[in-house]
């Protein structure tokens, strides 16, 4: 006979905390886990996502134009049919919606945005992933590539890894553990990878910094780094040659404010 498998919580015993969190039994406690990935970093310094530059924010929250650099993501294609967005509006909150991809062609959303914090695939047709790069952006759209992206989602990946993440308002985040990782052709060569940190005056700050070739190097903050409302976070990677793989790890408890 197949038995249900509880928890020691429920008979008034403990467990870790951090499982609580993850399982939704600590009030006003939830877990973000933010990774991020760019197969190519070369000499100029880029955040870790899967296209290229250094993420940012519109001057004010506006539409975002999602697309793809395949034909096949779209609402009867092979790849991709819908995304799912959650971002960050003009006051601080969530906001998100669904979008029906139209492949290269830029579909608006709904709402106006001052951040993207992912992009889902929510339905695929036969080929069972995102057939191109899917972009949030603004500017003019050219072979689903837009002026300027502000999210990215990498081929097959049907989610965002984007090395970025934006407190709400109304939450205060803490960063417990983070990674960084990196592989490239050369085996003389090395990166530089930051944590960034724009503060509430908009001034962007590197909060911590490491250097390492072909590797990674892990950091669990004993006293972990406080992100308070509307502040962000970004992983960035410079290299000392071309052809860097670096991906990035974010492990944050967001704790709601006390009503």
């Amino acid at each position: 006979m197949a038995r249900d498998i509880s928890s020691i919580s429920r008979f008034g015993l403990t467990e870790p905390f951090e499982l609580q969190v993850a399982r939704g039994q600590i009030t006003g406690h939830s877990v973000v886990h933010v990774f991020g990935h760019n197969p190519d970093i070369d000499t100029s310094e880029e955040t870790i996502w899967p296209t290229n530059g250094l993420v940012g924010h519109p001057a004010s929250p506006t539409v975002m134009q999602i697309s793809s650099s395949s034909a096949d993501d779209a609402a009867a294609g092979t790849g991709a049919r819908t995304v799912y967005i959650l971002g960050i509006n003009g006051t601080g909150g969530y906001v998100e919606e669904t979008v029906t991809l139209n492949g290269q062609t830029e579909v608006n959303t709904v709402n106006s945005y001052d951040a993207i914090q992912t992009m889902t695939v929510m339905s695929v047709g036969s080929g069972g992933v995102n057939a191109g790069t899917i972009y949030a952006g603004t500017g003019t759209v050219t072979a689903g590539v837009p002026a300027v992206p502000y999210s990215a989602m990498g081929v097959g990946d049907n989610t965002s890894l984007v090395g970025h993440w934006t407190c709400p308002v109304g939450y205060t985040g803490y960063i417990i553990f983070g990674t960084i990782s990196c592989g490239d052709t050369n085996g003389n060569q090395y990166i530089t990878g930051r944590l960034k940190l724009r503060g509430a005056d908009g001034i962007v700050r590197t909060a911590a910094i490491t250097t390492l070739a072909r590797g990674s190097a892990s950091y669990d903050f004993a006293f972990p780094v406080k992100i308070n409302p509307t502040e962000c976070i970004t992983a960035t990677a410079i290299g000392s040659g071309s052809n860097n793989d670096v991906s990035s790890y974010f492990q944050i408890v967001l704790v709601k404010d006390a009503e």
